[in-house]
């Protein structure tokens, strides 16, 4: 009969408390009302709309979609706005206007969906755009160039999203708090307003006095789409085009109208949108890229990426190399851009550095590395479809976390560009911690043959039946007889499997071992499946510590207590403690005894942890048991269970679904709590 366990700890669940002042339903807005709103708040809510739209339109663009996106607000009939928004405050943080709420709502409703609606449903909104007035022929129209500071806030707002865009518009702009940000962008229709709420507080550093000098920033020229500047397009091209316009006319039209039955626009356009780097004099070129030497991996004592020479098919093709910089600079709307937590994606400082140019599938694929990020970017072969851009940060990274990068993922495959110092590669699979690694083949430019990628076939949510990793050897050259795993969580870098064995061991003290040893594998057989739920995090290592062994009562076989330690690239981590059942079959996750984010827990920084969980025997009976780390020296029970011992060990029968708190002292005198 096999052991059950659970939590000590239960956290009420309450009902939500309803103010019925808040569902209150204002008056609708007369039609008149809402246009002398826009008139009176024309420019406002022109700003407003250009501070939200996405900055690849360019600046032209941009500004001719924020004045047309304001003239067609104006509601067809009587309209109530959101009951909620209508509470917030009015334009530049004045009193409520149910009518500038409704203007506003439509406004940040419209932008935003520009930004984020993709495919079929942005060609359309470009043309609905594009068609009506205002529309200009033969001017190129944009604000007033501002200064160094106006440059660097608007390069840093290319960054964000719509949604979080908007989200800095209502606060920097309008002056709204964040409970008002957050309510105006769900009326708009935004999916995560918290989550666009913080990006935005990310991206704007600012806060206190410096909410005034953003004001004062987004009052000048650089961010006024009503004060403009005008300058004619190219009057030599504007000639030659009409003069072949006159010929070719016809064909056109033709072509466009083909070509619209058949659900085209015009064929596969650039990658790279138009025009250059908000705050960036130069774009990058392919003749600045930085080269590593072949050999400087074995004559250096800094084993990360600056060590990696350049390798693949395709260096010296400067086009491919020229159009992965300018989507770098300017990422077009055929472009899927993403970047792990904490990663920025703007242009780095100086030239970055050429890690792999080559053909891995059916793209082409371009490394770079700028001292701070992996960049990655590929381009399918036929020109058809989206290309991909990736961030990811890598600052410090070793011999381990910096041994591999993923160029390609297709059909659930995976493939890596190995470091140069990587000697030996193998597969395993976590879930059978007995079956010995098999070769993987790693071609000359040091891309290796596909790897299956943990998950790939399985439900939403679930581990599968397998969890591939990698097992690399470092060379000779720079460390005799090392060997480690990583593993894919959906990043660009794999991440560095460790197991700190139980105390009493030879190894010393909360000192992590790489995981290829009998013990640290059958241990992480019992959590590979718990590493799903760290997919995307940008997760950089994670460590299995066993920090106690602890007899079962009634004759019971030894448990094993762990803490699966999650360090991300950024800084902070996750802890996750275990209680494995010595009857639990070998690939069966452990019970989570305890979980906290964002916490020091078992690292270096947080040596000590203890934590408890309810278990019932094969009899039948219920015990409160507890395990503390090497340096605890006494456990005691208070609560819904009172009890005590010396030593970092804890089993008391309790009774079922009994709520105890936990704590411990230390042999420096200190107390502890229980992760909970």
């Amino acid at each position: 009969m096999k052991s059950q366990v659970k939590s000590p700890a239960k956290s009420p669940v309450k009902s939500p408390v309803i103010n019925p002042l808040e569902s209150a339903v204002p008056a609708p807005v007369e039609v008149e009302e809402a246009e002398a709103s826009i008139v009176e708040n024309y420019p406002h809510l022109v700003r407003l709309a250009y501070l939200t739209l996405p900055a690849g339109l360019g600046r032209h663009r941009r500004l001719l979609a924020a004045h047309t996106l304001v003239q067609r607000a104006l509601p067809r009939g009587r309209r109530a706005p959101d009951p909620v928004a209508a509470d917030a405050a009015g334009p530049r943080g004045g009193t409520p206007d149910p009518a500038y709420a409704l203007v506003r709502q439509e406004v940040l409703r419209r932008a935003v969906a520009y930004g984020e609606e993709t495919g079929w449903r942005r060609r359309a909104r470009a043309a609905g755009t594009w068609l009506p007035l205002p529309h200009v022929w033969g001017l190129r129209l944009h604000p007033k160039a501002g200064g160094t500071d106006e440059l660097a806030l608007d390069r840093s707002l290319s960054e964000l999203g719509s949604s979080a865009r908007a989200a800095f518009a209502l606060s920097a702009l309008e002056g709204l708090a964040d409970r008002e940000v957050r309510e105006v962008l769900a009326a708009a229709g935004v999916a995560d307003p918290r989550a666009a709420a913080v990006d935005a507080a990310a991206a704007s550093g600012e806060g206190g006095e410096g909410g005034e000098r953003l004001q004062a920033l987004l009052g000048g020229g650089e961010f006024d789409p009503c004060t403009v500047q005008a300058r004619p397009t190219d009057l030599l091209r504007r000639r030659q085009h009409v003069r072949a316009g006159t010929v070719t006319a016809a064909a056109v039209v033709v072509a466009a109208v083909l070509l619209s039955w058949a659900g085209a626009d015009g064929g596969p356009a650039p990658y790279a949108a138009a025009g250059t780097p908000a705050g960036s004099a130069n774009p990058l070129e392919p003749t600045a890229l930085a080269r590593a030497g072949g050999t400087l991996w074995q004559h250096t004592s800094r084993m990360d990426f600056t060590a990696w020479p350049a390798r693949g098919g395709r260096l010296d093709d400067t086009e491919l190399l020229r159009r992965a910089l300018a989507v770098w600079s300017r990422p077009g709307e055929r472009v899927q851009v993403s970047a792990t937590p904490g990663t920025s994606r703007g242009l780095p400082a100086q030239p970055p550095q050429l890690l792999y140019a080559g053909d891995v599938g059916q793209a082409a694929v371009v490394v770079l590395y700028d001292g701070m990020r992996i960049v990655r970017y590929a381009e399918p072969h036929d020109g058809e479809g989206s290309a991909a851009l990736d961030f990811a940060r890598v600052d410090d990274a070793d011999v381990t976390t910096g041994a591999a990068v993923v160029v390609g993922r297709a059909d659930g495959d995976t493939r890596y560009l190995t470091a140069p110092w990587v000697d030996d590669a193998q597969t395993r699979d976590l879930l059978q911690p007995n079956r010995p690694g098999q070769p993987l083949r790693v071609a000359a430019d040091g891309v290796t043959d596909p790897v299956r990628t943990p998950g790939a076939g399985a439900a939403a949510g679930a581990c599968g039946t397998a969890w591939p990793v990698l097992q690399f050897r470092s060379s000779a050259k720079i460390v005799e007889q090392h060997s480690f795993l990583l593993t894919d969580l959906g990043d660009l870098t794999p991440v560095h499997l460790t197991y700190t064995p139980p105390p009493g061991g030879s190894a010393p003290d909360r000192q992590p071992r790489e995981a290829t040893g009998s013990q640290a594998l059958l241990n992480w057989a019992h959590s590979a499946c718990r590493l799903g739920t760290l997919r995307g995090q940008g997760v950089r290592a994670v460590d299995n510590w066993e920090f106690a062994e602890q007899r079962l009562p009634e004759g019971g076989a030894s448990a094993s207590w762990v803490c699966t330690r999650a360090d991300t690239w950024r800084g902070p981590g996750r802890a996750i403690v275990q209680f494995q059942s010595p009857d639990a079959p070998a690939t069966d996750p452990g019970a989570v005894a305890a979980q906290a984010e964002n916490t020091s827990a078992c690292s270096r920084f947080g040596q000590h942890v203890l934590a408890g969980v309810m278990w019932k025997s094969p009899a039948g009976h219920w015990y409160l048991l507890a395990a503390g780390s090497r340096d605890v020296t006494r456990v005691a029970a208070s609560g819904g269970v009172h009890a005590s011992v010396d030593g970092p060990l804890l089993a008391v029968r309790a009774d079922r679904g009994a709520d105890a708190r936990l704590t411990a002292r230390l042999t420096t005198g200190g107390t502890l709590d229980a992760l909970r």
